[in-house]
């Protein structure tokens, strides 16, 4: 599970940042791909960023892979015989591990850009 491309990779790669939000998201509720794209393009708007539905895919295949999630079928609310993956927790220690892991580097981020501003617009 690679956060950055090496160590002087300048910010956190973007399937590490949806994998946060994934994570989050599963310990919130339960929900489908399709949703968990919605949700997420819908709080990112504001920032301009839209993340594609093959890397949230990408992303839930990756937690599946490396045994952090699992997914089941389920109907979808209010339909009869349709059926949504939806996503849990295999093993939440090792989500835990993960979202801890990415919280450093998240910090290594935030201090990065704090440095540019203060450098270059104060």
């Amino acid at each position: 599970m690679g956060l950055t491309q090496g160590k002087s990779t300048f910010m956190l790669r973007q399937r590490a940042f949806i994998k946060l939000y994934l994570i989050t998201m599963t310990e919130q509720k339960r929900l489908y791909g399709f949703k968990i794209w919605e949700t997420l393009e819908e709080e990112f708007k504001e920032f301009g960023y839209k993340p594609q539905r093959s890397e949230i895919y990408k992303s839930l295949h990756e937690l599946l892979d490396d045994g952090i999630l699992k997914s089941h079928n389920v109907e979808k609310e209010g339909t009869k015989r349709q059926e949504v993956v939806v996503y849990q927790f295999k093993n939440h220690d090792e989500a835990k591990a993960y979202k801890k892991l990415l919280k450093a580097e998240l910090d290594r981020c935030v201090g990065l850009l704090q440095k540019a501003l203060k450098d270059n617009y104060v």
